[in-house]
């Protein structure tokens, strides 16, 4: 019998989240330890065509080979670009005047003493 090790496969949705501790051979693939899981059958929305994974916090392949104790999560799809978000919070912030219009940082309000001498 091959020597076996554990890991641990995780996906999480907003209201819920699966940890699955896993024993497997060790040499084993991150592909093999998420179908070894049953998690595939528990979420039908996971793709493994279309959704990222990784080892502790890390983007990994599916075929890269895991340690004892690793940690493997699937990710989903991201719902926006986190820069077109940043870029839109931005512009807004220019628009309400918490931003200056022509280097995007904060605006500073002068002091009392600095307007004085105005």
């Amino acid at each position: 019998m091959a020597e076996q090790m554990n890991v641990e496969v995780v996906y999480a949705l907003p209201k819920r989240q699966s940890l699955l501790s896993v024993n497997i051979a060790v040499g084993s693939t991150v592909r093999q330890a998420i179908e070894r899981s049953g998690i595939l059958l528990t979420y039908a929305d996971i793709d493994l065509t279309v959704n990222k994974v990784g080892i502790w916090s890390r983007t990994a392949k599916l075929d890269d080979v895991l340690v004892a104790g690793d940690r493997v999560e699937i990710y989903r799809p991201l719902i926006a670009d986190p820069k077109d978000m940043r870029k839109k919070r931005a512009e807004k912030a220019k628009e309400e005047g918490r931003a200056d219009k022509v280097t995007g940082g904060r605006v500073h309000e002068k002091h009392e003493a600095d307007k004085s001498s105005d």
